[in-house]
């Protein structure tokens, strides 16, 4: 059982990450995961997993089935199938402070500690437990040197998010309840890892039958002109769709 766990912080696309604190691996960074227990289903499995090695318990905004990996020589201890799940947290709702503890191959560390993310800062902060000895939210761009085939597990993670994008609302899942167009353009273009173009990006998410929904109210406190509000519409499949560029 593993798990990709994704948020948007600090403007770019993140993944979850544990430092192994047992062979085979110790102190190599991987995917947060373990063995199904007797009696467990694999979505109960997933969560318990994600609660005791980051100390994350708030529910995803979104968790599915990914796929399964069963190269027999993936895990030096023998032949271990895992099946992978994807999860998308909301930049709100994420551990902030995430960055500081990750350090690559050549030991080197990611953004100082204690650096929030996101839409207004993380409730939690990633804490390591059970068979991790650390956790953090690092970029996907900047990670290297993972654990296992959780490389490739991680790379399936990314696109399938990325996929979904263009033909679900999936994107409201990494935004807080209420969000602007503009909040909802950075998980696209921060996804996807291009700009986009403001004004079409708006004719095409508010032109989608049932992919946002207004609340009636604006933002307000911030600089600048105040901006409308919307949560996540009733739209399962997005009509038209959202093509990446």
């Amino acid at each position: 059982m593993d798990v990709v766990v994704l948020s948007v912080l600090d403007g770019r696309l993140s993944v979850l990450l544990v430092r192994r604190a047992l062979e085979p691996f110790r102190g190599r960074w991987a995917l947060p995961g373990g063995f199904v227990r007797d009696g467990e289903d694999l979505p109960g499995a997933a969560a318990r997993e994600l609660a005791e090695e980051t100390g994350l318990t708030s529910p995803a905004a979104h968790l599915e089935q990914l796929a399964s990996y069963g190269a027999p020589d993936r895990d030096p201890r023998g032949r271990v199938v895992t099946v992978a799940y994807l999860a998308l947290v909301p930049g709100a709702a994420a551990p902030s402070g995430g960055y500081g503890g990750y350090g690559g191959p050549g030991g080197r560390r990611g953004h100082d500690e204690g650096q929030g993310g996101g839409h207004g800062g993380g409730a939690l902060v990633p804490r390591g437990g059970g068979d991790a000895a650390d956790a953090a939210w690092v970029a996907v761009e900047d990670v290297a040197g993972l654990a296992f085939d959780h490389a490739a597990i991680l790379a399936d993670g990314v696109e399938r998010a990325r996929a979904k994008l263009e033909y679900t609302p999936l994107a409201a899942a990494f935004c807080p309840p209420e969000f602007t167009v503009a909040q909802l353009r950075q998980v696209y273009e921060c996804v996807w890892g291009v700009p986009l173009d403001p004004r079409n990006f708006h004719r095409k998410v508010t032109g989608a039958l049932g992919f946002l929904e207004p609340t009636g109210r604006s933002t307000e406190g911030h600089p600048g002109r105040p901006a409308q509000l919307y949560r996540a519409g009733s739209a399962t499949l997005l009509h038209p769709p959202m093509l990446r560029p």
